[in-house]
């Protein structure tokens, strides 16, 4: 069952899209040559000129259709629903069919008015219909219609309700067959909840499963178990983000992964976005990783893939360098680190050295667990948390380029 709060929400831990099943308009039916936007009240009049409309811009609404989000459809915008290819190893995702609405949960930690809660009192009700929404006004500018699931206000500490609830609900959402999306946020929980998971009803429901950070463990646990291709990256709120969400879930495109290359202000060369070769050369694999945090968190566990010949990608925010040298380590005496063929780092955020009395640099400390490796390696890709980041499909074989800094995606994430 679904709850539908009109104008509130908050910073969503995790949301799932779901597809309608009802009929579209037939042409003959149409009374004006529009097509509505799948949101909560757009409808965009389709006359090549730029018409005003509530909520959501001209230019977003037209590149729903003109990039592939969407097709039109007895003059509606139908946004593509999903279904499973037949495959040998990977699970891929077929892109048909319609879909119009979309739900939203709470997988980990709580969350209202936009904001993760930590120590604030659980809310006695819904926030208020003026309440600020932005990360789901962005979703509807893409043509998403969102609604709250169940637990979505639920409290128990700084958790989204307790773990069961938390893992029935993302059950719930694999079990319902209008679902065809669900995006995972951080914060915390994810781990404590995958032995709650039921992998032999999300195998045989396929959904696309999109999260970074805490959701590290969740996307990683949920392709291992099923094979699935997951994703990594982050709920699309801006240009770039929904730009390569766009070409790899919505499109299915195999394509090169390039940070951008901008000068900014008053420079004369790039500062920033900046790809540091660790060992140079060429190297290909399946993409693997995720939050440094998470992955040695759950290690040891059943839900770690098999590393051998994998191309390894980590991130991490708010770690000392001391610490993120200590997962490192580990993941070097687990035997990871020798048996990848390639090594990508992208950001980590606010991880400054330690303030006591000497300090490796986060590039010092990498380079001596990589290098001695030989394996092609570098750092600085749009991985992490970042506002810009790639979408990366779990699973899928891709050839990165050390020197140029680059991931090709040799396969769609979905076909």
């Amino acid at each position: 069952m679904l709850k539908t709060f009109p104008r509130h929400g908050a910073l969503t831990s995790c949301l799932a899209f779901i597809a309608s099943t009802a009929a579209t308009t037939s042409p003959s039916e149409t009374l004006s040559p529009t097509l509505t936007l799948i949101s909560t009240s757009s409808v965009l009049p389709w006359n090549g000129e730029k018409t005003g409309v509530p909520s959501i811009g001209w230019a977003a609404s037209a590149a729903v259709v003109a990039d592939g989000w969407a097709v039109p459809a007895g003059g509606w915008i139908v946004i593509r629903k999903l279904r499973v290819a037949p495959s040998s190893t990977t699970v891929h995702v077929v892109v048909t069919g319609p879909s119009k609405a979309g739900v939203v949960l709470a997988a980990a930690g709580a969350g209202v008015d936009g904001f993760f809660l930590e120590t604030h009192p659980a809310p006695e009700e819904a926030p208020s219909d003026g309440a600020t929404m932005w990360p789901l006004d962005a979703l509807e500018s893409l043509g998403l219609e969102v609604m709250l699931g169940d637990n979505y206000f639920d409290r128990h500490g700084y958790f989204a309700g307790d773990d069961e609830a938390r893992a029935s609900d993302i059950n719930a959402f694999f079990r319902e067959p209008a679902v065809t999306m669900i995006f995972a946020r951080g914060g915390w929980g994810s781990p404590r909840i995958l032995p709650l998971l039921d992998y032999d009803l999300i195998r045989d429901n396929p959904k696309v499963l999109l999260g970074y950070s805490d959701a590290t463990a969740l996307i990683t646990a949920v392709h291992v178990k099923t094979g699935l291709v997951t994703f990594h990256g982050p709920s699309p709120l801006n240009i770039f983000s929904a730009e390569h969400f766009r070409r790899v879930v919505m499109n299915g495109e195999a394509y090169r992964l390039e940070n951008p290359k901008l000068i900014t202000g008053n420079t004369l060369v790039q500062t920033e976005n900046l790809i540091r070769t660790i060992t140079p050369g060429r190297a290909s694999g399946r993409i693997l990783g995720g939050n440094l945090s998470l992955l040695t968190a759950v290690m040891g566990s059943e839900y770690l893939p098999d590393w051998d010949g994998s191309i390894l990608f980590i991130e991490d925010v708010d770690e000392a360098v001391y610490r993120v040298d200590r997962m490192m380590t580990e993941l070097a005496l687990a035997g990871v680190l020798d048996r990848i063929s390639g090594f990508v780092f992208g950001r980590c955020t606010e991880c400054e050295p330690s303030s006591s009395y000497g300090s490796l640099t986060m590039e010092e400390m990498i380079a001596e667990h990589i290098k001695p490796r030989g394996i092609p390696a570098f750092a600085g890709s749009m991985i992490g948390h970042i506002d810009e980041q790639f979408t990366i499909p779990l699973g899928i074989n891709v050839e990165i380029d050390a020197d140029a800094g680059t991931i090709e995606l040799l396969e769609p994430g979905v076909v």
